[in-house]
């Protein structure tokens, strides 16, 4: 009997990331080798002093039910942690603790966006924006990101798609796939549109942590005026590699927090609770981790960016954050979506094409740098030889 599937469902598409690694995985099944530069997630191993406070919390019979906006503890330690980070004071009230980051997106988009509203998001950007507005009703606009401007939002481009329907616009910086920073300037044009026009932002800042050259990342919310009409999306996913763990949070306006709690009330329910006490843990424990793991990174960008570079064809710029790079391949003449699957088949390299990440991402391809350097050296001589038969 053929399916009638309702329409907020219709255009959903698989995220490209996964598809790809399924591709990548089905190869090395035949016995191929492939080298993984697809799926966004750091090298190493969960810190083990975390997985051991996870481990120690199910022990102790940390395995029940707790309540759905997250435990007392984490809600807290989130609180302090990420007010200290962003220099903001923060009440526990305003976190709200989910599965992974990903609620802490949908669930805010679907207490706030109504069908006809319009949600600006970043091109090329994370998939799920527009799937998530899609879903809620609302309606997506893209709005470009220039690689010409260290891949920043164009924001005359932005200003002139605001519009009495316009609800929300969502920022993602450090971003994916781009690895562009948001600037002071930037972030200061964008409040001024958001409290002018009384429009919500949401703020991606997964990669926060995530920096380099000695930069920093500023949140929108810190500035006058806006933490009231700001949502923040974090997590431990990039920080502390924390991927399957499946811990993420949002922090908001305490009327809206409340509204995505019962969100959560009727969906999940709740988080695990030995995750959430591995979570404490990474917060309150020492983030010395981090500052090396982050200089790690910087040198694997440094070794990666240097080597694309030196191929034909490829101009790849240096990203100021998260763990990507997004190399400009458009001299080859060939779309991106058939150029990563050549890689992949041809050459045993897994890469994103940029179209994963909305139209404007033709021409680019996403490489993730999170891994060894000597997985890079032999990706960057294995796309080497590639290249220069195409070229």
């Amino acid at each position: 009997m053929p399916q009638q599937f309702a329409s907020r469902v219709e255009n959903l598409l698989p995220e490209g990331a996964y598809a790809v690694m399924a591709q990548a995985n089905a190869l090395e099944a035949q016995g191929k080798q492939v080298i993984h530069l697809e799926i966004g997630q750091p090298y190493s191993d969960t810190f083990a002093h975390i997985s051991k406070a996870g481990m120690d919390a199910i022990q102790q019979g940390y395995t029940r039910y707790n309540p759905p906006a997250g435990v007392p503890d984490l809600r807290g330690a989130i609180a302090r942690y990420a007010g200290a980070q962003r220099n903001m004071d923060i009440d526990p009230k305003q976190v709200v603790v989910g599965p992974g980051a990903k609620p802490g997106l949908f669930f805010p988009t679907l207490a706030l966006i109504n069908p006809g509203d319009e949600v600006i998001y970043p091109d090329p950007g994370f998939p799920t924006y527009p799937a998530m507005i899609e879903i809620a009703g609302g309606t997506p606009i893209p709005v470009p990101l220039c690689e010409e401007n260290n891949f920043s939002l164009d924001l005359p481009a932005l200003k002139a798609l605001i519009n009495d329907r316009t609800r929300m616009i969502i920022l993602n910086s450090p971003a994916n796939p781009t690895g562009g920073v948001l600037q002071i300037q930037n972030l200061e044009f964008i409040a001024k549109i958001a409290i002018d026009h009384q429009i919500w932002v949401m703020s991606d800042e997964i990669y926060s942590r995530l920096v380099y050259d000695a930069d920093s990342s500023p949140s929108i919310a810190a500035m006058p005026g806006m933490a009231e009409r700001t949502i923040i999306i974090d997590g431990f996913s990039k920080t502390y590699a924390m991927t399957g763990w499946r811990l993420g949070y949002g922090i908001m306006p305490e009327e809206i927090a409340n509204r995505v709690e019962l969100l959560l009330t009727h969906s999940i329910g709740c988080t695990a609770t030995f995750t959430q006490i591995a979570g404490i843990h990474a917060l309150t424990s020492s983030q010395e981790r981090i500052i090396s793991q982050t200089l790690d990174y910087q040198r694997r960008r440094d070794l990666l960016v240097e080597g694309l570079n030196k191929i034909p064809g490829v101009r790849c710029q240096k990203p100021q954050g998260a763990f990507y790079a997004f190399p400009n391949v458009s001299a080859f003449g060939i779309p991106v979506r058939q150029l990563a699957r050549q890689l992949l088949t041809q050459a045993g390299v897994a890469v994103i094409p940029g179209t994963d990440f909305g139209k404007l991402g033709e021409g680019y391809l996403r490489l993730c740098f999170a891994t060894s350097p000597g997985e890079l050296e032999l990706a960057i001589e294995k796309m080497t030889l590639f290249f220069s038969t195409i070229y």
